[in-house]
């Protein structure tokens, strides 16, 4: 895990093979489901579906990607990983946790007054939160200009910008994408959680953004389209992103079809899935069924 390391360096670690690399992050992602549960049940509701279902690109980001210090959030060393979607606040802080930025003992605080970890994302509260998200379609705009800074004084930083498919509805957006090409920023990396929900309802009836790939790679970005809740398939796009960047210098997407509750079989199917309310009985549930889930698949 990254709190064991001064600094979490990107990519594997020395000596790791591909199995071991998709068993660690695996761990990780299945600690932040947990830990993600853990919270909603302070609330009894909230965006939990949304933290299970972008699980494993939160845990392919923190525990194999981001170069930082857990004990130094402020590293002017670090990589910068932008949360756009504030609403998935909740998954973002049980990465947070799970990389040892925040301790663990903290979740049980979420959403309540006083508390460092509200329930939208904000960077003034939460070591480790590079922006205040809620307005969507800021995010990626926000990460063009700090890559940019970043190469103005010499950095080798990386800025990853986290957005949703329904993010893509906004202008403010595809503006950025253009600056990202033009400035040729390949110390950007974008991740889009296609989740197919958004809270107006389904993302293809409130503004169709397909096909989304070509999109993309029309405004001169590096696209790759993957199952967002398959491990070994994160690895290997960041990885091809970090080698085009190398090769090419242009900015990265990695375009996440991912499950809304996914790893918990109970709510992966619950309908208005956008903000759900759990009933006090079913928590338990949910963390049984994420266990048994996760040690099954451990065990192939």
């Amino acid at each position: 895990m990254a709190a064991t390391q001064a600094v979490q360096t990107a990519g594997r670690i020395p000596g790791e093979t591909a199995t071991e690399r998709t068993a660690r992050v695996s761990g990780a992602a299945y600690r932040i489901r947990h830990h993600a549960l853990n919270m909603g049940e302070v609330q009894g509701q909230g965006y939990v579906g949304q933290a299970l279902g972008a699980a494993d690109m939160l845990a392919a980001v923190y525990a194999d990607q981001l170069r930082f210090r857990a004990d130094d959030p402020e590293w002017s060393g670090r990589d910068r990983f932008l949360l756009s979607t504030g609403h998935y606040a909740i998954g973002h802080y049980a990465a947070l946790a799970e990389a040892g930025i925040i301790p663990v003992e903290e979740l049980e605080t979420y959403g309540s007054d006083d508390s460092r970890l509200p329930m939208s994302g904000m960077s003034t509260y939460t070591p480790g939160m590079e922006i205040s998200g809620g307005s969507l379609g800021h995010g990626l705009s926000i990460a063009v200009g700090i890559a940019l800074g970043l190469r103005h004084q010499g950095s080798t930083a990386r800025v990853y910008n986290f957005l949703s498919d329904g993010e893509l509805d906004e202008g403010s957006t595809w503006e950025a994408a253009m600056g990202g090409h033009h400035h040729h920023l390949g110390n950007v990396t974008a991740m889009v959680d296609i989740n197919a929900l958004q809270a107006d309802g389904k993302t293809d009836t409130v503004l169709r953004t397909e096909p989304v790939t070509e999109k993309w790679e029309a405004f001169g970005w590096y696209s790759q389209r993957v199952d967002g809740n398959d491990i070994s398939a994160l690895l290997a796009a960041f990885d091809n992103a970090a080698a085009q960047a190398a090769a090419t210098g242009r900015p990265s997407v990695i375009l996440c079809d991912t499950k809304v509750g996914r790893g918990v079989p109970l709510l992966e199917d619950r309908e208005k899935a956008h903000f759900m309310r759990i009933e006090e009985h079913e928590w338990q549930t949910c963390r049984e069924q994420l266990t048994a889930g996760y040690e099954e698949k451990a065990s192939r």
